[in-house]
């Protein structure tokens, strides 16, 4: 069973501390002690990256080298370890032989065949296979380190790009906010080149200065929890509550007569006991046995009750948040001031999904469409890809729309937001394309639609849950410019 004793003997040298020594080392880096000391989202985005690094390479180094660079010569030791020592002396020869081509083992090997006293010795077989099994160690040891070497300087290689990316990114967005910072971190392996950064700054200083897109965007972003939930509308409460309640103890009112003891509300014909001596200890019976007949008084008082009630639960109600699904109109007539709303606005509603850990698709249409995962890994570059796209050609809002109702049916997709950026100069969509978008509002998916034209048609847009309409006349946006 040779690979069993490969994948053992492997097994022991990586848990020898050498890994973690190497996450020692990466840990107490300056450079990433001052990165992770930046922000709380940085620092635990880093040590999940390094976390999983460690895995991978802990696997890598015990499973990979074992088959890849010693399977031959540990198949070999593994078979003449269970030789006899006479089957070992009649095949030493040939066994050194085949170390010259196989092994570093070789050269030991042979100075010790070629010792005669040794050689002659009973043990001599068990001797060459422990001298063989050590260099075998000492050998898949110097390997190992090499390729985790390998991978430490490639993982730092990694690091310090998203550092450098990361730093980049300061001077795009300085709102610091720590889950935006560390969902950046994973999006940061992208490398940015100076006009990358100024793209970036450009389409941020767009979205600063419009402050309207910057509102719409804001708004998009909160909907998700302004859910209305029938299943959590109505909840079992307990709170203390002022009640009126009926007792004999308050005297507001004559209700009857009644058998008691109580003298002040003695009836005047028990008194008649009284007047005569030989009737009196029926009186003082009557009263021991509390059968002198009294007014019933009743009355009402109010006392602090614990009251279980149901109690109507506010309609906002929170929710798992879904991603944003912002399809774009990249057609010839949204090119120019409208395609800066429609870019700036996109990225606005990433930085939203960065801080609120969901998703963000985008997906520009015109006669064909081309989707972009703006938070993935490489998010970065789906980004840049994004913003350095030229609009141009048809609108035809059909296929986008198909292909997001598709996906918004799975429960990955789930409260989840579309937004249609568009001049919406196109004919309605069709009854059955209604009744898909209705099906999908039940299931807390919400629609909506930014108009970026003063020609919009309405129609098109009573199917979504929301529209807003931003075109501003080109002498406001001239002011707009002028002022800021």
């Amino acid at each position: 069973m040779p690979v069993t004793e490969g994948i053992n003997l492997a097994l022991m040298l990586t848990e020898s501390g050498i890994i973690e020594n190497a996450v020692n080392e990466l840990m107490t880096r300056p450079q990433l002690m001052m990165a992770a000391d930046s922000s709380p989202g940085i620092k635990s985005s880093m040590k999940l990256q390094i976390g999983k690094w460690r895995s991978y390479v802990q696997h890598r180094i015990a499973k990979v080298d074992v088959a890849e660079r010693f399977s031959q010569e540990l198949a070999m030791y593994q078979k003449v370890r269970q030789w006899s020592a006479d089957t070992f002396m009649d095949n030493a020869e040939q066994v050194v032989s085949e170390l010259e081509t196989t092994s570093g083992f070789y050269f030991k090997a042979r100075r010790l065949l070629d010792h005669d006293q040794k050689k002659h010795n009973p043990m001599f077989h068990s001797y060459f296979c422990h001298q063989w099994y050590e260099h075998l160690q000492v050998a898949l040891k110097k390997a190992q380190e090499s390729e985790l070497e390998h991978h430490k300087e490639a993982l730092l290689k990694d690091l310090y790009q998203r550092i450098e990316t990361m730093q980049q990114m300061e001077k795009v967005d300085e709102t610091g906010d720590e889950k935006r910072a560390g969902r950046l971190w994973d999006m940061a392996k992208a490398k940015l080149t100076k006009t990358d950064v100024e793209r970036l700054k450009s389409i941020a200083r767009f979205l600063q200065k419009n402050n309207e897109i910057q509102e719409i965007a804001d708004k998009l972003g909160r909907m998700a929890n302004e859910v209305d939930d029938p299943s959590q509308a109505r909840v079992q409460t307990e709170e203390l509550k002022m009640v009126e309640e009926k007792s004999d103890n308050v005297t507001d009112d004559i209700v009857g007569v009644h058998p008691s003891d109580d003298l002040a509300r003695l009836l005047p014909n028990e008194a008649m006991f009284l007047a005569y001596p030989e009737l009196e200890v029926v009186f003082y019976k009557h009263l021991v046995d509390k059968r002198l007949m009294n007014y019933r008084m009743q009355g009402a008082q109010r006392k602090l009750r614990k009251v279980k009630a149901y109690r109507k639960q506010s309609k906002q109600v929170e929710q798992d948040k879904g991603p944003f699904i912002v399809c774009i109109d990249a057609s010839g007539s949204m090119s120019g001031y409208p395609e800066q709303c429609a870019k700036a606005l996109a990225y606005g509603l990433m930085q939203i999904a960065l801080a609120d850990d969901r998703d963000c698709y985008v997906m520009l249409f015109s006669t064909q469409h081309i989707t972009y995962e703006l938070t993935r890994q490489d998010g970065l570059s789906e980004v840049l890809n994004f913003l350095s796209y030229s609009f141009h050609g048809g609108t035809d809002l059909t296929p986008v729309l198909d292909q997001s109702l598709m996906l918004m049916s799975g429960d990955k997709y789930k409260n989840a937001d579309l937004i249609v950026l568009s001049d919406f100069i196109a004919p309605s969509q069709s009854p059955e394309m209604q009744e898909r978008v209705a099906k999908l509002k039940q299931h807390k998916n919400r629609f909506h639609a930014v108009c970026l034209s003063r020609y919009g048609n309405p129609a098109l847009m009573e199917m979504f849950d929301t529209h807003w309409s931003h075109h501003p006349s080109a002498l406001g946006r001239l002011f707009s410019r002028h002022i800021s």
